[in-house]
């Protein structure tokens, strides 16, 4: 479907360095070409943005996951802001298929920052008019912004998927690896039709994660647990030892990012996870090698570029989710 020029503003698409590939499915979506530009880095690491096409009155939308490495990623983002804005763009859309510094979004000791508080006020300050963005880790960081955000889920698209598996998955139990996630595995439960299983995590520190107890019934059935994001993947892992433990034919992971960082691929290659579903928000190429067996990648770009063809025009963004199915409040 071809975005026409919305009262003669035309739209234009641009990517940062680490979400290309995904800015172009984009914008195939949209019938456009992704828009032209550059980001070259200094000897120094310094970075520059230049737009090789007029942008003056035009609806601009950035695409920048804000992921490894994170501060590069970020500082290019507010660059391509600042270029837009010196450039006479009439809106600046930033498009954040994965938010950075999302879980860095409270204090929860004394003398500690509110980074994504921070990064809010960055993003606004350098030129943003709107946020786009997916499955935030905390759903109240859209408070942070003075500016509208869109904050969109992937469930449309991990629906679809293991709806068109449904019926390979037979009897089936959604896991709540804790039990700030049990909305979520509730949902999922109530649209795949399935029960409902919470395991209690005690955490001993940031990298050693211990499980407790199960609430519910998991032997001889098939369990998938689902999260916004997998990032050492140790939560993930032991909970998949734990319900196996106790009697559960298989398991499978999803989860909108892929962040897997430090010891993930080594865990999640170990562990006994029989596959894991990912979306695309963050790239995930030839890292994913030591798990490319039970990777199976989902994109969200189709998703992403019908929610910016709909804010050029105007329309609205929560029709394209079914009742049930939004983003966590």
């Amino acid at each position: 479907m071809v975005a026409a020029a919305r009262n003669g503003n035309p739209l234009r698409v641009f990517a940062g360095s680490n979400s290309l590939e995904f800015g172009e499915a984009t914008c195939r979506h949209l019938g456009l070409p992704l828009g032209r530009s550059s980001a070259e880095r200094f000897p120094d690491g310094e970075i520059i943005v230049k737009l090789e096409e007029d942008v003056r009155g035009r609806d601009c939308f950035v695409v920048q996951s804000t992921c490894h490495p994170v501060n590069d990623s970020l500082m290019e983002l507010l660059i391509y802001f600042d270029s837009l804005r010196r450039a006479s763009a009439r809106r600046i859309t930033a498009v954040i298929p994965y938010f950075g510094y999302a879980r860095q979004d409270r204090k929860d000791e004394g003398r500690t920052p509110i980074t994504a508080k921070l990064v809010a006020n960055l993003i606004t300050e350098a030129g943003a008019d709107r946020v786009l963005t997916l499955d935030l880790h905390a759903a109240q960081i859209q408070g942070f912004f003075d500016i509208p955000v869109d904050h969109l889920t992937a469930a449309p698209v991990l629906m679809e998927y293991f709806g068109s598996i449904r019926e390979e998955l037979g009897d089936l139990v959604f896991v709540s690896p804790d039990v700030g996630n049990v909305k979520v595995a509730n949902m999922y439960a109530d649209a795949l039709g399935g029960d409902l299983a919470i395991i209690d995590k005690r955490r001993k520190s940031g990298l050693d994660v211990d499980t407790a107890n199960l609430v519910g019934d998991v032997r001889n059935r098939s369990v998938l647990m689902i999260d916004d994001m997998i990032s050492t993947a140790g939560t993930m892992c032991k909970a998949a030892e734990f319900v196996m433990d106790r009697g559960a034919n298989r398991v499978i992971v999803a989860a909108t990012h892929g962040v897997l960082v430090g010891l993930a691929m080594e865990r999640l290659a170990a562990a006994p996870i029989e596959r894991i579903v990912l979306t695309d928000s963050i790239p995930l190429g030839k890292r994913c090698d030591p798990i490319r067996s039970k990777l199976v990648a989902l994109s969200v770009t189709s998703l992403m570029g019908e929610a910016i063809r709909r804010i050029h025009h105007d329309l609205s963004i929560s029709a394209l989710f079914r009742k049930g199915m939004g983003p966590k409040r």
